[in-house]
């Protein structure tokens, strides 16, 4: 008699596959897209470094006293605009108006003293060395008297040019010294990108240059003309100081950060347009046609020319990509292209 085991195993098999739940072998059809589409193009273009600077006025200045004495008045506030020879700054000045009295009355004696002495020299009643004298001391009076005004003068601090006040050292009451900045001025009609280019990219530099510039804040491009080449380079960066005198603009400020592209050599890269790349996530995609159908490719980008996007990586020259309509597409999809 032969085992029952096999057949047992076999009633087995059979009585699961009756409960099985039946697999779906075909997936919901999707729609026809209406897409257009676009060759991939390998173009020349100018490869570029991009170097990090910072916006600059071109004229600035640190406003500070030429004689020592206590600020009596302070005039103007931070973001204050002013013309060139207003009021600042007005020190105390009781001390130099007192040297200035006495060196014009010093001066008024030694006129009186000349215009007698002329007329005993005329009678030959003094000598012409004892005249000499005399005219020697008018001379020291009225020199003396130029001096005090001149002192007098500097008590009264004035902008040396239009501007805006940016900074404020000092108040009254402080004591104003020579050399110690009351005042920071700046001009904000006429701003430069100063950046640190190595040596290496100092060749490809001339004076006159106009040369792309990149404001984080502003959202438009800018372009910067090489105004400065520094003649020497920087001991410790290895660095030449660049400055590039850049256009008036709504929004542009001193102390922005900003980035100027310097072209290095010319290389060939596939470009596309921008609305061609979706993005979603993390991941970088394009679709490209292939017969009636689309086929989903992630792609690795480059830099961004105007409109369009580097392609670096995940499609081929001569394929014909979606360029409209491309972010509603699924990898598969039937598609009809627009003439």
């Amino acid at each position: 008699m032969k085992p029952l085991f096999p057949l047992l195993v076999v009633a087995l098999l059979a009585a699961c596959k009756r409960h099985e739940t039946p697999v779906l072998t075909s997936s919901p059809l999707l729609p026809t897209a209406s897409v257009r589409v676009q060759k991939v193009e390998s173009q020349r273009r100018m490869a570029v470094e991009e170097i990090v600077g910072t916006v600059r006025p071109k004229l600035s200045a640190a406003v500070s006293a030429k004689v020592s004495g206590g600020i009596e008045q302070m005039l103007v506030a931070p973001g204050q605009a002013v013309k060139a020879g207003e009021l600042l700054v007005q020190l105390e000045a009781r001390e130099i108006q007192a040297r200035l009295d006495q060196a014009t009355a010093l001066r008024e004696q030694t006129a009186k003293d000349l215009q007698r002495f002329q007329k005993l020299i005329a009678d030959k009643a003094v000598t012409q060395q004892e005249f000499e004298a005399v005219q020697a001391r008018q001379r020291v009076a009225a020199a003396a008297v130029t001096e005090a005004e001149t002192q007098l003068g500097y008590t009264k601090i004035l902008a040396p040019f239009d501007g805006v006040i940016t900074h404020k050292r000092a108040d009254v009451g402080d004591l104003a010294t020579p050399g110690r900045a009351l005042l920071e001025l700046e001009n904000p009609a006429a701003l430069r990108l100063e950046a640190d280019v190595p040596e290496a990219l100092l060749a490809n530099l001339k004076l006159g240059d106009r040369l792309p510039v990149h404001i984080a804040a502003l959202k438009a491009e800018l372009s910067g003309n090489i105004s400065e080449i520094a003649p020497a380079a920087d001991a410790g960066s290895r660095t030449f100081l660049v400055k590039l005198d850049l256009p008036t603009t709504s929004g542009l400020r001193s102390g922005q950060f900003g980035r100027v592209a310097i072209p290095v050599a010319e290389v060939n890269a596939l470009r596309v347009p921008a609305s061609a790349v979706v993005v979603r996530g993390q991941l970088e995609l394009v679709f490209v046609v292939a017969g009636q159908q689309v086929q989903m490719r992630l792609v690795k980008t480059g830099k961004r020319l105007g409109s369009e996007l580097e392609v670096v990586s995940g499609v081929n020259s001569g394929e014909a990509l979606v360029v409209e309509g491309a972010a509603a597409l699924t990898d598969g999809q039937p598609v009809q292209v627009k003439p």
